[in-house]
């Protein structure tokens, strides 16, 4: 058990899959320094009721930890940040600080070890392949594994427009083939 940070958003943040933001209130903006300073990551879970400024009424029970890759002042002068989706949790426990911080008792779900792609799933590649070159510049802080259906399949569920809720059920799957399984034929029906 871990004591962490959550950012909770309206977004769901998949292992391995990049989430840029944009920090502007005082207690993100003392979270950000907090885990630049310690090299700590924060944990990103999804909104299921409430709004991602004030305070937050329900948050989803699984999410990941996420650690700062780049960042930068914006020409608006809001902090940017790239950060890289890193680990599953099971939120155990959770409190609010004094400033509004949201913080969580936090299990660490075990990491999903490299499955070899099945040969059926291919296709799916060939169109993950189009949706990443098609990214710019966040383009340079993906780290492709395409022959891995855990990566594979996280990609898709990040970039397929799917409702949060959707995303999260598949955050939450363990079996990346069950995953892909759900969403082939999303892809193959043209959603």
């Amino acid at each position: 058990m871990e004591d962490i940070a959550l950012l909770p958003l309206g977004a769901v943040l998949f292992p391995g899959g990049l989430l840029p933001l944009r920090i502007f209130e005082p207690r993100y903006v003392d979270m950000v320094r907090t885990c630049l300073r310690a090299q700590s990551p924060f944990g990103v879970v999804l909104i299921l009721e409430g709004a991602e400024t004030g305070s937050t009424v329900s948050v989803a029970d699984v999410g990941t930890s996420s650690r700062i890759v780049d960042f930068q002042t914006q020409p608006d002068g809001l902090l940017g940040l790239l950060c890289r989706g890193e680990q599953r949790f099971r939120v155990l426990e959770r409190r609010q600080q004094a400033d509004g911080l949201n913080r969580a008792a936090v299990e660490w779900l075990p990491p999903a070890a490299r499955i070899a792609l099945d040969a059926k799933y291919q296709p799916l590649v060939t169109v993950l392949r189009q949706a990443i070159e098609r990214l710019a510049n966040l383009g340079q802080f993906i780290e492709p594994a395409y022959d891995d259906a855990v990566w594979v399949s996280n990609r898709l569920a990040e970039f397929l427009p799917l409702e949060s809720a959707s995303q999260q059920r598949l955050l939450e799957i363990e079996d990346a083939n069950e995953r892909l399984e759900i969403l082939a034929p999303l892809i193959e029906t043209g959603l």
